[in-house]
């Protein structure tokens, strides 16, 4: 049965400003703007955060496929571990998450639910409960899958994101445009994400280590691990977005170099594309210079769209990726 695993080999080289742990005191299940902030930091300040798997240390290497309908009778929201309160970020701002540093445990599993669940892309084809545990090599960089095959590891945290606006409690599964579950494979070491600010102080947390995962998640799971990671902060009161945005130093999603991207997020893919679409042509009329009508050609000769994640529902992410190495240095 799940429970507590094994001590796993998880560190974090920089030396941060603030350090957050995963105890219970840390952790929330559900986005509430009056959920009260374990840590407040500077602007400009850095915080080692601990965080525990999607499911709350229920799987672990002797679980069966067979157990996995009594571990999520009991499952509550994904943990989450903050809120973290970043001084001066009121409503309308822009706060500016730097990823500094990820790393994850040397182990990882991923699960797809019953297709009467309705989770994953496919559930019509498989009927019933999948997982496979995975033995991850952090010094080699990979996780080990059957018949020897090999998925290079890119850790990066699947949740992350600051409170709603709304108040009241709201269920950690789908993404808003405030972040949250966003599922977003880009969200690596040295990407900084972008989010607007509904709540004073920006109230952050984050969680769902990810080890590995593809473009849309489509069977409703990553290599779910648990995580540690270093991030900084910063507050820009003379931006207003209104859903993520981040800036790739670089990667296979850039034609190798850095890139910009704005998301949509929207009940309908096709509504979220359009959103990431128009605030690409936006973030170039804004911050390049361009006349709409030359940033809307850009954008259609040279960005390219990514269903970031296709199955938390009832929201889907989109995002526009545009290379940077178009522009003149």
């Amino acid at each position: 049965m799940g429970g507590e695993v094994n001590a796993s080999r998880m560190s974090i080289d920089l030396d941060t400003d603030n350090r957050l742990s995963a105890a219970e005191s840390n952790v929330h299940y559900e986005w509430d703007n009056s959920n009260e902030a374990v840590l407040t930091v500077q602007p400009g300040e850095t915080v080692h955060i601990e965080c525990r798997d999607s499911w709350d240390r229920l799987v672990n290497a002797e679980t069966t496929v067979e157990e996995l309908p009594e571990l999520t009778a009991d499952k509550g929201g994904m943990p989450l571990t903050g809120p973290i309160a970043v001084a001066d970020a009121e409503p309308g701002d822009v706060l500016e998450v730097e990823i500094l540093e990820v790393d994850h445990a040397d182990w990882g599993w991923t699960v797809f639910r019953p297709g009467h669940q309705e989770v994953g892309l496919l559930p019509e084809e498989f009927p019933n409960w999948g997982l496979h545990y995975w033995d991850l090599d952090s010094e080699g960089g990979v996780g080990h899958y059957v018949d020897e095959i090999e998925i290079p590891l890119s850790p990066f945290p699947g949740t992350i994101g600051v409170a709603p606006g709304e108040d009241g409690s709201h269920s950690t599964t789908p993404p808003r445009n405030v972040g949250g579950n966003m599922d977003t494979k880009h969200l690596t070491a040295g990407t900084t994400l972008y989010l607007p600010v509904e709540a004073s102080g920006a109230l952050f947390s984050v969680g769902d280590g990810h080890a590995a995962q593809g473009d849309g998640e489509v069977c409703g799971g990553a290599i779910e691990t648990p995580m540690d990671i270093a991030l900084r902060f910063n507050v820009h009161s003379d931006r207003s977005i209104d859903a993520p945005q981040y800036h790739m130093p670089g990667g296979d999603a850039s034609l190798g170099g850095p890139a910009y991207a704005t998301m949509g997020i929207d009940s309908d893919l096709m509504a979220a594309a359009k959103s990431a679409v128009s605030d690409m042509v936006a973030h170039l009329h804004e911050e390049r210079g361009l006349s709409r009508p030359k940033a809307y050609i850009l954008t259609s000769v040279a960005a390219d769209l990514r269903i970031n994640e296709v199955v938390d529902r009832p929201n889907w992410a989109v995002s526009a990726h545009l290379p940077e190495s178009i522009f003149p240095e």
